[in-house]
Order: structure tokens, then C-alpha cells, then sequence
């Protein structure tokens, strides 16, 4: 089995297109059909299902996707070992992120990250917590900063970064703004919630908070982006618990504490591969965290 017949299967798999595909490996349509035709013929059995219209994979090819995006994954971190050995990072760093993530200046430390090391291709994803540590687990990203979801395990550690509480946004007209009090999750009993999707760290630190206090709540909207909850607490629509820092984002939203929010209840980590397979280039960016170099 030849490494670039694997490359071509996950281009394919990843674009659903071959033309797509081709494009993005730099080789002729026909040149990745024969290619695609070659693995299908040593694995005997049909890795896609192809119509006019669309390209899907077939069983077969959903079973091998994994493992070539392993083996792929690996082959890249033998000669990114072998470069570091020899002084120089070069490569592609897959790092995951959920979005505005407390504790971490992602930015800050990707620009601290490329000062260092030009030579090493960034690729940045960003997407929930939950789907960020079946990335890592898998081998498609290097390592991704997320909220806390699972412990530990044989393919997935994590390294505690920051912490924070949570408040509750509001709309500066809504009957919450001027609430003297600390609220708890029971004041909030009877209203209606913007919130992020049940894969991202601040929902799921909300949903444990209000079950823990035996309160169902009503979420109206749910959206995947920081700022497009922002602007419908702009529009009066709900409300929103989120992680402390996020109040520093919209000013002219009102902000109040939560009580019963566990203290620093979102918990920002890193999550890596063991050690034995974190790649060279995953190691110089948690070394720049770690030393406050970004």
C-alpha cells in the first residue's frame, strides 16, 4: 500500500469531489481515479459510492478513513522528529480551538509560534470542546485548547490552563439588568436562554450548573458563534450565561454574577496526544504557553 494512494483516498474523503480533490493534491482527475481504483483493487472492495452528483464513502471507506488519517498523521510526525533532531521545526501544526477561549491569547501565541519557527505551516479549526477532543484522540489535530469534557485516556491528556466563573448577559433593558444581587440558577428559573450548541464548553458548564440546582431552563436559540450570540442579546432576545471574560466583548450588554457557578467553573485546557506522540511542533507551542512567551 503505497503512501500517496492513502493521501488521495482521505483528499477524496475530505472534499467529496474528486475534481475538488485533484485540485487541491495538484495532479490530474485521472491520475487520482487510477489511484483510487488501485486501493479499491489491494483492499478489494469498493471504497466510494459515486453518482453525478456527489461522492460518498461506501462502508469500506469509512472504516479505512481513520486509519489512513492516522497513518498519515504519523508519517508527518516522523519527519517533523527528525527535523526538530536537527534544529529546525518544519511540518504543519493542526491546532483546535473553541472560539474566544478563556485564558489563552491564541493569536498572540500563534504569532509568538511563527517568529520562532517560519518554516511550520499553521492550520487552526475551530469547533466545540467535544468534537475538539475526538480530533486530538484520533490524531487530526496536534493538540486544541478546550473546556474540560472527559478525563483522561490511553490517546487523549490534558494540561489545566486557566479557569474562570460564569455571569449572565443580558440586554440592558431587560428586568435583570437591575438586579442588585447575585443571581442564582433558580432566579433564572422562568427565563428564556441564548446558547451556544450542547458540544461547547460554556453549554455544557451551564447545563451541569442548572441541573445541579434541579432547574430546567428554556433555550430559544442556539448558535455557534460568539459574536452572533452577542448580537441577539443585542436584540433583546434571551439571556446568556457565559464565561466571565465575554462580558469585555459587548459593553453595551449588562452583566451580572452567578452564584452557584462552581467558583471558576469553566476550565480552559490544552488537549494533547501522549507524550510519546505529541508531535515537535505541538511541544514548541505548549513550551511558549507555559513560559509566557506569546
Amino acid at each position: 500500500m503505497e503512501l500517496r494512494h492513502l493521501q488521495h483516498f482521505v483528499a477524496v474523503a475530505e472534499d467529496r469531489h474528486f475534481t475538488r480533490a485533484a485540485e487541491r493534491l495538484m495532479v490530474s482527475q485521472s491520475g487520482l481515479s487510477a489511484s483510487i481504483r488501485a486501493l479499491e483493487r489491494e483492499l478489494r472492495a469498493p471504497l466510494f459510492v459515486r453518482t453525478t452528483r456527489r461522492v460518498t464513502l461506501t462502508e469500506a471507506g469509512r472504516a479505512l478513513l481513520g486509519e489512513a488519517q492516522r497513518i498519515l498523521a504519523q508519517v508527518r510526525s516522523a519527519h517533523e522528529a527528525v527535523a526538530a533532531v536537527q534544529g529546525v521545526l518544519r511540518g504543519t501544526l493542526s491546532l483546535g480551538a473553541e472560539q474566544c477561549i478563556a485564558g489563552v491569547p491564541v493569536a498572540g501565541l500563534l504569532a509568538a509560534f511563527r517568529r520562532r519557527h517560519p518554516d511550520v505551516e499553521i492550520r487552526l479549526r475551530q469547533a466545540g470542546s467535544g468534537e475538539l477532543a475526538e480530533e486530538v484522540a484520533a490524531g487530526r489535530l496536534d493538540l486544541a485548547f478546550a473546556y474540560r469534557t472527559q478525563a483522561d485516556t490511553e490517546q487523549l491528556r490534558s494540561v489545566s490552563l486557566a479557569g474562570e466563573p460564569m455571569t449572565v448577559l443580558c440586554h440592558p433593558g431587560h428586568r435583570l439588568a437591575g438586579h442588585g444581587a447575585v443571581l442564582t440558577p433558580r432566579d433564572l428559573a422562568d427565563e428564556v436562554f441564548v446558547d451556544f450548541h450542547p458540544d461547547w464548553g460554556p453549554r455544557r458548564v451551564t447545563d451541569t450548573a442548572f441541573a445541579a440546582a434541579g432547574v430546567r431552563r428554556t433555550v430559544a436559540l442556539e448558535v455557534n458563534d460568539v459574536h452572533g450570540l452577542l448580537d441577539l442579546l443585542d436584540e433583546n432576545l434571551g439571556i446568556a450565561v457565559v464565561p466571565r471574560h465575554f462580558r469585555h466583548k459587548r459593553a453595551s450588554l449588562a452583566s451580572l454574577p452567578l452564584k452557584d457557578s462552581g467558583g471558576t467553573a469553566y476550565e480552559t485546557i490544552a488537549l494533547l496526544p501522549p507524550a510519546q506522540s505529541t508531535s515537535p511542533a505541538a511541544r514548541a507551542l505548549m513550551g511558549l504557553l507555559e513560559t509566557g512567551s506569546a
